[in-house]
């Protein structure tokens, strides 16, 4: 009875524990996301960034390569020959065993090698290349994100601006009925009511698709399945109150990603050009080998008179003690040093295509800095202007819903026609649109001017170790 007793005791309590893990468990997965959190999962999730990432591991594995040529090169071989057909000194007289075997081992030291030091330098500045590349993409990626989600921000304010205006016109519409069922107002302003509430509706749906088309565009951006539904935290009005308000805009343009990459690409042109002028130089290598060498001993007794057979038994003794194969190991040491003397005028030619190149890129470089600098300027004025647009946009949303509620208070007490409440509600949503719009265009003016200026914007620079 007492084991029965626990045993019941113990499926109580595994029942309680399923159920609390399915009460855990959503029904759907849905994650939140403030701003900062989604450029956080967007830097770390984004193929785009991951592959820059591979692509600086990729140039580190490029200097470790030619830092290799100047660790010492060993290596080893084997042989093996079989004589078929032996050498002949003479008729008759042939020399050198029918089976040879050569065991070598060679080690190589370079001593003063110019193309690698330089080598070196340059694979240093493809590094700083790919980091500055990898820059850019985090400093795109992070504007195309706030970009994204201002967006979504957009379409769910201008979702609820429409479903308050549905609400506003759904309660015209059954206060108009219930005057005209009471012969306080014409059939005529009834109807009018109903067109002003069915004309809303569609813009609701397109609203409410607004949404989920500019949420997977976020999704995509974040690398997140489309099956996870994302909540945006926040709203416009909380990113306006961030607005900076004064006009001390900066125009340095010094961190801008296209004018860094053209600093460094010249960089490499002008270690390209040192690596060709230090393959004028004298290379110096130390060198060693050693050989292991086997070869089988020819019975040469017969070319003696007879002298090694006339030997006795003691001459047969000595010719069997003997090893069947004759061994040695010769060793050798030294250095070596090459000198370049002629090579037809082929470096000569190639220091001239390599500073053609670096002539074009300063023209390029001079070119890409004034388009640069008229980017910051177009981005600050589209600042400037969002931002009057803005506070213009504040004040007619106060004046547009004055003048409803001046409309209404008209209407319900007889003195004001529908058409006339019609046309101010209308006012009041288009003006409550157009500021939401006016938000987004300003924060996304604001997206584009640190873009341009290359502010890193929660995105850690990776350093070159």
């Amino acid at each position: 009875m007492k084991k029965f007793f626990v045993m019941i005791c113990a499926g109580i309590v595994s029942l309680g524990a399923v159920h609390a893990q399915v009460q855990s468990q959503p029904e759907a997965q849905t994650l939140r996301l403030t701003l900062d959190e989604a450029i956080e999962v967007a830097l770390s999730e984004n193929p785009t960034i991951k592959v820059a990432n591979l692509e600086i591991e990729r140039y580190d594995y490029v200097r470790k390569q030619t830092v290799s040529s100047l660790y010492p090169q060993i290596d080893a071989s084997a042989q093996y020959a079989l004589a078929l057909r032996r050498q002949e000194m003479t008729e008759g007289f042939s020399f050198g065993g029918k089976n040879t075997f050569n065991v070598a081992g060679n080690i190589a030291l370079p001593l003063f090698v110019p193309s690698v030091y330089r080598q070196m330098k340059m694979n240093r500045t493809q590094m700083e290349t790919a980091v500055e590349s990898a820059r850019a993409n985090r400093i795109d990626l992070v504007a195309a994100v706030r970009t994204a989600y201002y967006n979504v921000l957009l379409a769910e304010q201008s979702y609820d601006v429409l479903q308050e205006a549905i609400a506003t016109t759904q309660r015209v519409v059954d206060n108009t009925k219930e005057l005209y069922d009471n012969g306080l107002a014409a059939e005529y302003d009834y109807l009018t009511a109903q067109v002003q509430l069915s004309n809303l509706k569609p813009q609701v749906i397109q609203a409410q698709n607004g949404i989920n088309i500019t949420k997977l565009q976020l999704k995509m951006y974040l690398s997140i399945p489309e099956d996870v539904d994302i909540e945006i935290a926040g709203s416009l009005d909380d990113f306006r109150d961030r607005v900076l308000l004064d006009e001390d805009y900066s125009t340095d343009v010094s961190e801008n990603t296209t004018l860094k990459t053209l600093d460094l690409q010249r960089d490499l042109l002008k270690h390209q050009e040192k690596l060709i002028q230090t393959t004028r130089m004298p290379t110096v290598a130390a060198f060693g080998s050693i050989s292991y060498i086997g070869q089988e001993r020819v019975d040469l007794s017969a070319l003696m008179g007879g002298g090694a057979m006339g030997g006795g038994a003691a001459g047969g003794a000595t010719a069997q003690q003997q090893s069947k194969f004759w061994w040695q190991y010769p060793i050798s040491v030294g250095a070596q040093i090459s000198i370049p003397i002629f090579a037809g005028f082929k470096k000569t030619n190639q220091l001239r295509e390599v500073r053609n190149q670096m002539a074009q890129l300063d023209l390029q470089r001079d070119y890409a800095e004034r388009g640069v600098k008229l980017q910051v300027q177009q981005a600050i004025n589209n600042l400037l202007t969002a931002r009057e647009t803005m506070l213009s946009n504040e004040l007619t949303v106060e004046q547009a819903t004055t003048a409803y509620d001046i409309s209404l208070t008209r209407y319900n007490a007889g003195a004001g026609t529908i058409l006339e409440l019609n046309s101010a509600q209308l006012s009041m949503t288009q003006a409550q649109l157009q500021y939401s719009q006016s938000i987004y265009d300003y924060l996304s003016a604001q997206a584009e001017y640190e873009k341009v200026l290359g502010v890193n914007v929660f995105a850690n620079d990776t350093t070159v170790e």
